[in-house]
């Protein structure tokens, strides 16, 4: 049986080979970065965790293939320098503890194709840097990324403590646990819960109209 595009990624990401992997990513015939993410790297890294959680990999093939993903994420889409300012600005964070970030990277590139100076801070992340970054950069948007149940209460007080800083940010909450939990009582209506890719491409789109017309 033919093995799909994702699951060729896939294998070439537990190879640890980037080059393949980078070169295979560049030969796809579409290159918009929504449907690689949607139809290339999200389910390739689907079922590397899938692999994972069936002790099928090691941990160790988890990580090389995290590393070799996010290394052809770094390459593919590279901030082009403009000499004009963007004006609208968002941060992007993994909770402390958390070292799940791929989606989080891929969010924040959205932000960035769609014109926002953005700050990604990646895995584990203490909240008072959060906190002393945000005072610093005053950011429109602030996105959060939880994947393990424990740290629930804590997403709370990421959640509660920067939606209070003056500037009132949009805090957006990401993660694997967005579509197997209900995280409502943990964002208490004082964030938005984004289950996908797709769905926070819709909500940015929303939000930049709103602005406008506004």
């Amino acid at each position: 049986m033919a093995i799909s595009e994702a699951e060729k990624l896939a294998r070439l990401f537990l190879e640890g080979n980037h080059a393949e992997a980078l070169h295979f990513i560049r030969q796809q015939p579409d290159q918009n970065r929504m449907v690689l993410f949607k139809d290339l790297f999200t389910p390739a890294m689907y079922m590397i965790g899938d692999l994972w959680e069936n002790n099928e990999i090691s941990v160790a093939d988890e990580h090389l293939a995290t590393g070799v993903c996010d290394f052809v994420l770094s390459r593919l889409f590279q901030v082009s320098v403009e000499e004009t300012k963007r004006e609208k600005r968002a941060m992007f964070l993994c909770l402390q503890g958390e070292q799940h970030y791929l989606g989080l990277k891929m969010i924040n590139s959205i932000f960035e194709e769609k014109g926002w100076e953005t700050k990604y801070y990646g895995a584990s992340l203490p909240l008072e840097y959060a906190l002393k970054s945000a005072l610093e950069m005053k950011p429109e948007v602030i996105g959060l990324s939880v994947s393990i149940v424990y740290n629930l209460p804590v997403l709370k007080n990421y959640v509660r403590t920067l939606s209070a800083l003056p500037n009132k940010p949009v805090i957006l909450v990401g993660g694997r646990l967005t579509e197997k939990y209900d995280l409502d009582p943990y964002v208490n209506n004082q964030g938005i819960i984004i289950k996908n890719l797709q769905q926070a491409e819709k909500w940015l789109d929303e939000y930049i109209e709103e602005r406008i017309n506004a």
